[in-house]
């Protein structure tokens, strides 16, 4: 069991920082991320271990971090079924700027970013996934396709069409 654990051990390293920022962006609350994240976890452990026992009838997991994601998707969507409320993202998150950028710049990025954010909460869910996947998480192409269970060829379609979407909403003040 140690050699599973350790495994493990190094799936979270790798995947933490990621899962936590995909479900902070969905929840837009940094308990309830914190929770969410937890819990995702604690799933994936509870499988990964299963299938790493020879003895179980569990279905070896040939692609963990898009499983993680794929949990951390249903917890969002499950925690937003019982809440009813609706998604939104933090300006906070999506600033990635200088460190020491002067008053202008600060202005003119919080500008944007709050153009981008705002662009963002007006596309369907799974367009946001998607672009926070691929162009935030670095994940390609292949990897969103086994966390959403599509086609490669479908996943670069929906990729296309947010990012459509996205040009539409910052083009048309939304």
């Amino acid at each position: 069991m140690d050699k599973s654990r350790k495994k493990f051990s190094d799936i979270y390293d790798q995947c933490i920082g990621k899962i936590y920022r995909f479900i902070f962006i969905k929840v837009n609350s940094q308990e309830v991320a914190e929770d969410l994240t937890s819990e995702a976890f604690l799933r994936a452990w509870e499988a990964f271990k299963n299938s790493e026992n020879p003895n179980s009838n569990n279905q070896k997991i040939d692609n963990p971090p898009a499983f993680i994601y794929r949990i951390a998707r249903n917890l969002v969507t499950d925690y937003y079924r019982q809440k009813g409320k609706f998604q939104t993202i933090s300006a906070e998150y999506v600033q990635m700027a200088d460190p020491e950028p002067d008053l202008e710049e600060k202005a003119m990025l919080g500008s944007d970013c709050e153009m981008v954010r705002a662009a963002l909460s007006n596309i369907k869910d799974d367009y946001r996934e998607v672009i926070v996947w691929h162009y935030l998480d670095d994940l390609k192409i292949p990897e969103i396709a086994k966390i959403l269970g599509k086609p490669e060829g479908t996943v670069r379609v929906l990729l296309h069409r947010a990012l459509k979407a996205v040009r539409f909403a910052l083009n048309n003040g939304k």
